[in-house]
């Protein structure tokens, strides 16, 4: 039996995800020390990994920060344009993809029953954002801010404990989906058994 899937709902995923993502970004932000706001943006990028799986989580995030870049109003503040990818707070955006990415990457490989327990996907969310969001975002500081690596972790700290509140809603509602959906996660396939009896990689008629 085929495990393909529709490329329409593929489509219609990761242009909804995309949208949450630009909602997210657009809610009223908190201002604090440094030049990067405090959104629910994290919240929204993990969770299209969490539920989406690597290959679309990461499209409907790039999607997005594609779409800003273009000129559409849909980073935090209603910014857009190319100029908000060099300036001070472009290591984030970079960063966002490639968390959804890897949260993806990590929750396609968990057991179902992981699925349904927001414990795993929660430290997927935490390691993702620690190693992609947090770690582009002081580079995109120390490079485009002229801060030094020290100056840029004072402004990033900020954002932990945010961060940690967010990756505890997030796997709740992923863990919420995968419950009422789910065949919704993009798991890689499985390889197929070979044939009883037959030596592995003798062709078959």
């Amino acid at each position: 039996m085929s495990t393909r899937r529709n490329p329409g709902t593929d489509v219609a995923l990761i242009a909804a995800f995309a949208a949450l993502v630009a909602v997210c970004a657009l809610l009223p932000a908190i201002k604090v020390a440094g030049p990067v706001p405090i959104t629910l943006q994290t919240f929204a990028v993990l969770l299209s990994g969490a539920v989406l799986g690597m290959r679309r989580g990461f499209l409907a995030v790039l999607l997005y920060v594609v779409a800003g870049a273009a000129g559409l109003p849909v980073f935090s503040g209603g910014a857009a344009g190319l100029a908000v990818l060099t300036g001070p707070t472009a290591g984030y955006l970079i960063g966002f993809p490639l968390a959804a990415g890897l949260c993806g990457a990590i929750v396609e490989r968990l057991p179902r029953r992981s699925l349904v327990s927001p414990v795993a996907i929660f430290c997927a969310g935490l390691i993702s954002s620690a190693l992609c969001i947090h770690t582009l975002g002081m580079a995109g500081l120390v490079l485009r801010a002229d801060l030094t690596w020290a100056q840029a972790w004072d402004i990033d700290k900020i954002f932990w404990i945010g961060d940690v509140l967010k990756n505890v809603a997030m796997a709740l509602v992923a863990t919420a989906v995968h419950r009422a959906f789910p065949g919704i996660l993009d798991r890689p396939a499985a390889p197929a058994p070979a044939a009883q009896g037959q030596p592995e990689g003798t062709p078959t008629a």
